[in-house]
């Protein structure tokens, strides 16, 4: 064994001395290696000649904004040891694996007989303009994507749901839109997909992407109730995105219905229908009884044929989130429009600054799907944060690379949300100092869905004036949970949750920490109670009444006590806790309280109008005879906003 043993010894030595280009012996390159081979190697060695010292290769090194050790060695091809030591006679004592900064990195690259070039920020969105330009796929025609718009309570999603033979509308709190909701429909002539967005004033955000994703517009409009504020929004957000109109007047089975009239508003706010010459087809339809919806989508159809829509099927999937929200059981889950590509199960997608693989795939009827193509509104789970309502989706084939851009992004963000926060900090400072005390009431927001919790933020925002502020300390979508009360106990915050509720924990702990928790799923509720809330924040008005006037007839020295006045009440009366004002020849001298007030001998609460009492002024004794005294009472009244 002691042999064998030997054997294996001289073998591993054996192979470490080849790799370094030893000149073989004849008897090691039979295979067999003896102690006698070796001995003779080493003879050969010795009489090879010296190899000629080579000449360094000077390389370029672009050095990045942070580098590890071993990348930087890799760089340089050398090895990370050499580097190593290079840092240590700098003073450094590093791992292969640890980050070197920029100026380090140069300086080391410089150090070894390189030369360094400062890379600049390795920006990996060029990475992906990169991908875009290689691409080509030929382009098929693709369905429209339809958004429909309108004033609140004009009935778009009854519209909608007439064309889809389904019942949405019911389930909305208050009859009102507050999700977007995306739809496929078949119809004879061809697929159309529907975008439903909220009329609700405070959703401006999210109609403005509808209306960027979108190919057309319905102008959905009440026969009864005419153009108005969200329809001019509505108008002016499809001019802004350049997309033909279509206009629905809806409701023309009511009584009161009177179409003309809106045509007339609606020619008035710039919208020409085709019968005056003008290019945008209006529809007179009814969701209720289905009267017109046809033609309304005939039209639409139209108007798709002549803007020729087209797009690539293969390739990578690239689109828009269209709505996103945290899910109880699968985590984050974004509701996506695919534009160009089809996106398929498994595919790893970036979106915006979150990434993931597409776990699970479901279409609008809640059924599973494995793929998805242009103009098809699908959800998907398997992300790994909730993304931003209005993000690019783009299907990457590296996941490392996708992981790499959305961390590159959500530094990027967090830089900007820093330097922001940073900004209104200041801006706040000087704000306060400027004005005084301003009260603040701080909010948290929790919301079912990201275009809700940008709305909510965006209306209890404005309710803010000079005096009293809406401070929103954190806003997020999903249930409400023990880390949310804690923040609302250490920064005094009330929790607003939209359509969420608050868990068992969460609960308790609320409890104990004495924190407000308001429930709210009509947006309308919760900016009525903000308002509530904040008016009653706003320092009381103070109104003086004034309650009659006094003469001093003489002045009364009383040891101890100090100057009493004699006087008569010449109009009005005198109370003992009322204010007082010392007037001489008319001019205010002095204001306060009174001390004491008496008729004859006793202590009276009052004294009416020709009366004699005698009193004291609290604090103050320069008091003549002829003085006057104004006495009014201060009272408080609540403002509102």
């Amino acid at each position: 064994q002691q042999q064998n043993g030997d054997w294996q010894e001289n073998d591993r030595k054996g192979r470490g001395l080849k790799t370094r280009g030893a000149v073989e012996d004849e008897s090691s390159s039979s295979g067999w290696r003896t102690a006698r081979g070796r001995r003779s190697q080493d003879r050969h060695r010795q009489d090879a000649p010296v190899q000629q010292a080579q000449e360094p290769v000077v390389r370029e090194v672009t050095v990045p904004e942070t580098i590890s050790v071993a990348d930087l060695a890799h760089k340089m091809a050398v090895k990370a040891t050499e580097v190593i030591k290079t840092l240590m006679t700098m003073g450094q004592m590093c791992t292969i694996n640890q980050m070197l900064d920029q100026d380090t990195a140069m300086l080391v690259v410089e150090e070894m007989g390189h030369k360094a070039i400062a890379a600049k920020a390795d920006d990996p969105e060029a990475w992906l303009g990169e991908i875009e330009e290689t691409e080509g796929y030929p382009e098929k025609p693709r369905p429209p994507v339809v958004t429909i718009m309108g004033h609140v309570d004009h009935g778009k999603t009854s519209l909608l749901d007439y064309i889809r033979r389904a019942k949405v509308a019911a389930g909305e709190a208050g009859g009102i839109t507050q999700h977007i909701g995306a739809y496929h429909v078949k119809t004879p002539r061809g697929i159309i997909t529907f975008l439903d967005t909220p009329g609700h004033e405070a959703f401006t955000a999210m109609r403005a992407r509808g209306a960027q994703a979108t190919d057309i517009v319905i102008l959905v409009v009440a026969a009864d109730d005419g153009v108005m504020p969200q329809t001019q929004e509505a108008i002016s957000h499809a001019r802004a995105a350049g997309v033909p109109l279509v206009v629905a007047i809806n409701k023309i089975d009511k009584p009161e219905a009177n179409p003309e009239r809106v045509k007339q508003e609606l020619v008035t706010a710039g919208v020409i229908p085709e019968e005056y010459g003008g290019d945008v087809p209006f529809c007179p339809v009814s969701a209720k009884t289905g009267q017109g919806v046809d033609e309304l989508l005939e039209n639409v159809l139209l108007q798709a044929e002549m803007l020729d829509l087209k797009a690539p099927e293969e390739g990578p999937a690239k689109g828009l989130v269209i709505e996103s929200r945290l899910d109880k059981g699968r985590g984050p889950v974004a509701s996506i429009l695919v534009q160009s590509g089809t996106l398929h199960r498994g595919d790893v997608v970036l979106v915006g600054a979150e990434f993931g693989r597409v776990r699970a795939m479901i279409n609008e009827l809640g059924k599973s799907q494995n793929t998805a193509g242009p103009s098809i509104p699908v959800e998907i789970q398997g992300l790994s944060g909730v993304p931003q309502a209005g993000d690019e989706v783009i299907s990457l084939a590296d996941e490392r690379k996708a992981r790499e851009i959305a961390l590159f992004r959500q530094g990027k963000y967090r830089d900007v949300k820093l330097a922001k926060a940073h900004a209104t900090n200041l801006a706040n400072l000087f704000a306060d100092v400027g004005e005084g005390e301003v009260k603040t009431l701080p909010l948290i927001i929790k919301a079912d869905v990201q275009g809700s919790q940008e709305a909510l933020i965006h209306a209890l925002t404005q309710l803010s004036n000079n005096e009293v502020r809406v401070s929103v300390v954190h806003a997020a979508v999903g249930g409400i949970s023990e880390s949310d009360v804690n923040l609302a106990a250490a920064s005094k915050a009330v929790i607003i949750g939209f359509n969420v509720r608050a868990d068992a924990q969460a609960r308790k702990l609320a409890e104990t920490e004495g924190v407000d928790i308001r429930y709210y799923n009509i947006i309308y509720d919760a900016v009525d109670d903000v308002k509530a809330a904040l008016s009653g924040m706003l320092s009381p008005e103070r109104r003086e009444t004034p309650l009659g006037l006094v003469e001093i007839r003489q002045i009364i020295r009383v040891p101890k006590v100090g100057n009493i006045a004699g006087c008569r009440v010449l109009e009005g009366l005198v109370r003992r806790t009322a204010q007082v004002r010392l007037l001489r020849d008319n001019v205010v001298v002095w204001t306060g309280e009174l001390a004491s007030l008496k008729h004859f001998k006793d202590d009276v609460r009052e004294v009416k109008a020709g009366n004699e009492c005698g009193l004291s002024l609290k604090g103050y004794e320069d008091i003549k005879t002829g003085d006057q005294l104004e006495v009014f009472e201060v009272t408080e009244v609540a403002r509102t906003l």
